[in-house]
């Protein structure tokens, strides 16, 4: 039989624009690593898996390697991925047919009405999905998360530019109103203006490990500060919120290209959830979290962890009234698409239980 590459899986999202040297680059990388860590790891197959499914609108690849395998992150195994895929990354669209290949612990895949004998034809667009693609994983979910500074660490706040007045002394800002700032603007032009949040404390140090923004909508500057006024002058291009003195500016990102290649960390990490986007204490699928690591503790996009119902501390009450603590339960899958320094945004997947702040997400086994 013909081996196929389908690379559907690396995929899926791609926001405009960076060089497409850089971009194969980190899907090399990226993938490199997914292939050397997943290789090692269980990715057995289900046994009640079907012979085929016909992909439909509304399904993900995560979704699909979840009706095959025990553990849908594995997919860059199971899809035979190699370099060739990266650099001519395909897609999966609605009609077409996964073929479970139980010879040879492959997942297939083939148009309808055939065998899976065709290759797909590569797509040269990197600025969006091709027409009708499926996604790796929910991506409307998390393209809020993706450039908005929900997360400030460090010396974020001392140095941002604030809004120091209004024009006509208006409490509040909308849409082609001006304000006056002041602070270092680095030779940045449009600004993302976010008003600090709640402070995210480590679970287990109880230190303020950064602190959570809210944001509030974008500026363009105006009029550039001179030596006579070190005060600057912009106009609100658009407003998610009204914005007010003392709000801070921070330069809007690059667009990223994305590359959701599901991988173990290369390192073992065990972390805790720090909070739940929208300051709830539990959360389900398909909701967002915070936990205490980030880049600096090996996380990368893509990388998934395993979620667990963090033990309570309980009295033996058959041994003194010794304190115990329990078992960890794991009951999912963290999927990490959004790092900083020591925290990271994750993507809750096919969980079976409540995740509240305080659970654990480690490696998987």
């Amino acid at each position: 039989m013909k081996k196929f590459s389908t690379i559907a899986s690396i995929l899926a999202v791609s926001l405009p624009l960076i060089s497409t040297g850089a971009l194969a680059a980190d899907r090399q990388a990226t993938t490199a690593q997914a292939q050397a860590v997943a290789s090692k790891s269980k990715c057995d197959f289900l046994p009640e898996a079907p012979d085929k499914h016909v992909v439909v609108k509304g399904d993900t690849l995560w979704g699909i390697s979840s009706m095959f395998l025990k553990n849908p992150w594995c997919w860059p195994v199971v899809w035979g991925m190699n370099q060739e895929d990266i650099k001519n990354p395909h897609w999966i669209y609605p009609g077409q047919i996964v073929y479970f290949d139980r010879v040879n612990g492959r997942l297939r895949l083939g148009n309808p009405g055939g065998v899976p004998t065709v290759k797909l034809n590569p797509h040269s667009r990197v600025e969006g999905l091709g027409a009708n693609a499926i996604p790796a994983i929910p991506a409307s979910v998390i393209e809020p998360f993706l450039s908005q500074p929900l997360i400030l660490e460090d010396d974020d706040l001392a140095t941002a530019p604030r809004i120091i007045a209004t024009k006509e002394g208006r409490v509040n800002l909308g849409v082609n109103e001006q304000a006056y700032v002041r602070g270092e603007l680095n030779g940045s032009t449009s600004f993302q203006v976010f008003r600090p949040g709640a402070p995210l404390r480590d679970p287990e140090t109880k230190a303020v490990i950064a602190y959570e923004s809210i944001y509030l909508g974008t500026v363009k500057l105006m009029r550039e500060g001179n030596d006579d006024s070190d005060v600057h002058t912009f106009n609100v291009v658009k407003s998610k919120e009204e914005m007010a003195v003392g709000d801070r500016l921070m330069p809007i990102p690059p667009s990223p290209i994305l590359n959701y290649v599901p991988h173990p960390p290369a390192e073992e990490v065990d972390a805790r959830v720090v909070a739940i986007y929208g300051g709830v204490e539990s959360a389900g699928q398909n909701q967002i979290v915070s936990i205490n690591r980030g880049k600096n503790d090996g996380l990368n996009l893509g990388t998934v962890l395993t979620l667990y119902n963090y033990g309570k501390v309980i009295k033996d009450k058959t041994d003194a009234n010794k304190a115990i603590k329990l078992p960890d339960e794991p009951i999912g899958d963290l999927f990490i698409f959004r790092t900083f320094s020591n925290v990271s945004y994750g993507l809750i997947m096919q969980v079976k239980d409540i995740v509240k702040v305080g659970d654990a997400a480690r490696s998987p086994n």
